[in-house]
């Protein structure tokens, strides 16, 4: 399936506007005990021993693939590459159910053990922001399918008090009030108009300066049916882990975290208790919370460093 420009499209269904692809490459679906999942992948056009690359976009009221388009139409071209959508994101279903850290969990679980299925061996695994959390869950629970993980301005490192109780931070009444019938669908059509969508971008980026292509691809995502579910989980806390900086502890193999200088997220106090372990690198960029968009050269540059020290495996 071929990518299409990340236009606004006139109306389809109702209020709904078509969707175009994030990524390009051939979009795929699979049944998974977190639900019907869609997501994209792409290789060289010559054959290639390098290990497979899994992207997992963040979450947010407009979370998508074409959050980490950058890394994913670079690697394409250098070996076998593969962006998940989320439940309730994307292509992924988007039905009214409880979205949980287990159900994302359990989806990077599922595309990771169908890339398997194609490729021997472990993976390597880029996650950003919240998505850091889920991906450093999965690879603790099934730490031989990943050779190594990239967290991208990662959740969970900020100097609240650390809590090592298992669990989420869900607010049930904040959920149960977003999603009143008389004002769900509404309320959240305000939240992602364009002008408002602008504004945490540019909170995000830490200046006017963020990609145009992003807020258009945004505004389409969050205009789609049901597209209010899973972000309304979200702001209620029930994806966020009470646990998360006892999970980045507890990863094994090696880890590569980067984040920015500026903007809303440069909260990582806590990353002190990571810093200096030997499987731990962590560089800082000069930039917001998406270096990749940003920087997407140097930040190459710098993740193909950290993979030149990471030993590659026998092939079981």
């Amino acid at each position: 399936m071929n990518a299409v420009a990340p236009t606004l499209a006139l109306p389809a269904t109702g209020n709904a506007l078509s969707l175009p692809a994030p990524v390009s490459g051939e979009r795929h679906e699979i049944d998974s005990s977190a639900g019907k999942l869609s997501y994209w992948a792409a290789a060289p056009d010559t054959a290639t021993n390098q290990t497979p690359l899994l992207l997992i976009h963040s979450i947010n009221a407009a979370g998508s693939a074409y959050e980490i388009k950058p890394l994913y139409e670079h690697y394409r071209t250098i070996r076998p590459v593969y962006a998940i959508e989320l439940p309730g994101f994307g292509h992924t279903s988007r039905e009214n159910r409880q979205y949980t850290i287990r159900m994302m969990t359990d989806a990077i679980l599922a595309v990771t053990a169908e890339i398997a299925k194609t490729h021997n061996g472990p993976i390597d695994a880029i996650a950003l922001s919240l998505s850091s959390e889920f991906l450093a869950r999965a690879a603790n629970e099934r730490p031989q399918a990943y050779r190594s993980v990239a967290l991208i301005s990662p959740t969970g490192f900020d100097t609240r008090a650390v809590r090592w109780i298992r669990g989420s931070r869900a607010k049930p009444w904040l959920h149960k009030t977003f999603e009143q019938p008389l004002w769900s669908e509404s309320f959240f059509r305000l939240l992602t108009a364009r002008p408002v969508i602008g504004w945490f971008l540019k909170k995000t980026f830490g200046s006017n300066n963020y990609d145009r292509g992003l807020l258009d691809y945004d505004y389409l995502t969050t205009h789609q049916p049901g597209a209010q579910h899973a972000p309304y989980y979200f702001v209620s806390g029930y994806l966020f882990a009470q646990d998360a900086l006892a999970l980045y502890h507890a990863l094994p193999m090696p880890v590569w975290m980067s984040h920015g200088s500026r903007g809303d997220f440069v909260d990582y106090g806590n990353k002190t208790t990571v810093e200096g372990r030997p499987n731990w690198t962590i560089t800082v960029f000069e930039t917001g919370a998406m270096p990749h968009f940003e920087l997407p050269e140097a930040f190459i540059r710098d993740y193909d460093a950290f993979l030149a020290g990471v030993e590659k495996p026998p092939v079981p």
